[in-house]
């Protein structure tokens, strides 16, 4: 059989470039067209030299590619513009790694991100793409939204929980710390070397757009609207996301029933992992991989306990987990191309 044609849109990104490494060891991936905006015309290697020993396509304009002559589209565009285009393409599985089509209600995605839906007649038709909790919905999917990193890890954390009633809808509290190729690859001062560099600063602080993402999947588990209080730091590491979850506990349960329910909900997911008892989830037990681990601890204050999970944001929390939702949409080995262990040091 021949391989999957596949299109990366928005390549000179971060999450556009971490597709770009793991598609080119996915033994079923063939790329045959990238496409970079203002980096048209020019190579990849040109803008990422560790591609240098790789015969990759001259990037493009997202516009210009034949979508006609591929099978998958991964979009790692800025949201609106994400979905202008993708919503134009009909010939191949979209998978998109912007905010565009995570959020149900176009209403919802006009008050956070700014501006109306460019696209809103597609977004019940999207899957949310959690993969380990999406598997039913995206066999012959059409358009799979992948979630944001810091939603991704806190609904690891948190679903099981909420689903099997063991700790309350009402207060849930998140912290996350998220490494700084989580703002992207555009000039920021804040991410400037000596901006960022021995420093750790809150930001969004009580408007952070992954809110409503996290709340409205949160309440799908829970069955009741989630209202949540979620804060997101900036740590001086180049990838990674952390977060540190409060959770009110359910009459009579404790952070063991918490961890037999993560136990028994993870047991046989080749990504998710619950760590032993004590030892608490670090971005450098999964980075470079497609990983996730988890915890719960008891807290100081009775009826209370934590549950943390950390990630990899430029890949469960984004481009891994888009190849993972790709390979279970079209019938691949859900661990085909990401079977690669995390880095350490």
């Amino acid at each position: 059989m021949s391989k999957i044609r596949a299109a990366i849109l928005g390549a000179s990104g971060y999450t556009g470039a971490d597709l770009v490494r793991l598609a080119l060891t996915h033994p079923e991936i063939e790329i045959t067209a990238l496409a970079a905006g203002s980096k048209a015309g020019q190579s990849m290697a040109a803008i990422w030299p560790h591609f240098t020993p790789y015969a990759l396509p001259p990037l493009t304009a997202a516009e210009a590619v034949d979508f006609a002559a591929v099978d998958v589209v991964f979009g790692c565009l800025p949201h609106a513009a994400s979905a202008r285009l993708l919503g134009t393409i009909n010939e191949a599985t979209i998978i998109d790694l912007s905010a565009d089509f995570r959020l149900r209600d176009a209403a919802t995605y006009a008050e956070w991100y700014g501006g109306e839906h460019p696209a809103p007649h597609l977004l019940e038709s999207a899957v949310y793409g959690l993969t380990d909790f999406a598997r039913s919905e995206l066999p012959g999917a059409q358009l799979i939204a992948c979630p944001g990193c810091g939603p991704t890890a806190v609904l690891l954390a948190l679903t099981p929980l909420l689903e099997s009633g063991l700790i309350g809808a009402e207060r849930i509290t998140i912290n996350a710390l998220s490494g700084v190729s989580g703002s992207g690859r555009g000039l920021k001062e804040a991410n400037l070397f000596a901006e960022a560099a021995e420093a750790v600063h809150p930001y969004g602080l009580g408007h952070h757009r992954h809110m409503p993402e996290i709340a409205q999947q949160l309440a799908l588990a829970a069955g009741a609207p989630v209202p949540i209080s979620f804060t997101p730091h900036l740590v001086p590491i180049n990838r990674g996301e952390l977060v540190t979850c409060i959770v009110e506990l359910a009459e009579g349960q404790t952070h063991l029933s918490l961890r037999a329910a993560l136990a028994d909900r993870y047991a046989h997911e080749p990504f998710v992992h619950l760590l032993p008892e004590g030892q608490a989830p670090a971005t450098r037990m999964v980075r470079g991989s497609n990983h996730a681990v988890v915890n719960a601890f008891a807290d100081r204050i009775p009826g209370r306990a934590i549950v943390a999970a950390a990630i990899d944001n430029l890949v469960k929390g984004s481009s891994g987990q888009a190849i993972q939702n790709m390979n279970v949409a079209l019938g691949l080995p859900e661990t085909m191309g990401l079977e690669a262990a995390p880095l350490f040091p």
